[in-house]
């Protein structure tokens, strides 16, 4: 049986990732801060294994990690990295504790991650490691400036990680959706212009999807969603002046 661990799990993109694999039947492990909606899914999927972790905690992290995977022979199939935050409005208006939170988790919580399921997923038959990224990795995105920095960090992790783990037959990849209607989003008391021209289209269940595609068929980067593969297509054709005028435009208030 194939198994998966999944931060950031309790809800949104983690818990439907968590549900499809699950009915898929692999063993799911749920990783979250949140105990009380970490406890309700765990019972909702039949007793699931999970455990309340704060991801920037590196030690509990590496605790987490063995506790999971000795129950799978010290195998680790695929490594699931959800967990994040988001805080939108102007870069200078948001308190600089903020801006240290959206790193901390969304950036130093995955290299936690990935440095303590190495050992485990160098020792499993086709392992892989996928990474919640986004299409603010493209290009920077105003008044999502610190979340913005952070994909690109994961974006950087990602295409590194893939060409050095390549030789432990460990696949990396990241899904790059554009706004998605999560907890989190929903949340958000600021709205970046660029939120509103677009629109919020994606559902959890969509990338969940992706991530079960990326799980069979995997490639480095896996945009998600019609709009954003437009966007990522041009981005990667477009000269650097080009990204910088879509930007700006779809950025104005």
């Amino acid at each position: 049986m194939h198994n998966i661990l999944i931060t950031g799990a309790a809800s949104g993109i983690g818990a439907a990732t968590a549900r499809l694999f699950h009915r898929q039947g692999w063993s799911v492990g749920l990783l979250d801060i949140d105990r009380g909606a970490l406890t309700a899914l765990a019972e909702e999927l039949g007793g699931a294994w999970h455990q309340v972790l704060d991801v920037t905690d590196a030690d509990a992290v590496r605790e987490a990690l063995e506790a999971f995977c000795t129950q799978h022979d010290g195998q680790l199939r695929l490594l699931f990295n959800g967990a994040g935050i988001l805080r939108c409005g102007p870069f200078a208006e948001l308190a600089l504790e903020e801006h240290v939170r959206t790193l901390n988790i969304n950036v130093l919580g995955l290299l936690n991650l990935c440095h303590a399921a190495f050992p485990y997923l160098k020792r499993t038959a086709n392992a892989q490691v996928i990474n919640m990224s986004s299409a603010s990795a493209q290009y920077g995105v105003p008044s999502m400036a610190s979340y913005s920095a952070s994909k690109f960090a994961v974006r950087g992790l990602t295409e590194a990680l893939e060409l050095e783990w390549r030789e432990h037959g460990i696949r990396v990849g990241d899904l790059m959706p554009l706004f998605v209607a999560t907890p989190m989003v929903a949340s958000q008391r600021f709205t970046p212009p660029v939120m509103r021209r677009l629109s919020v289209k994606l559902n959890a269940e969509q990338i969940a999807q992706a991530a079960w595609q990326q799980a069979h068929g995997p490639t480095v980067h896996r945009p998600v969603g019609w709009q954003f593969r437009l966007l990522y297509l041009s981005g990667q054709l477009a000269p650097a002046w080009m990204n910088r005028l879509v930007m700006g435009w779809l950025s104005r208030a």
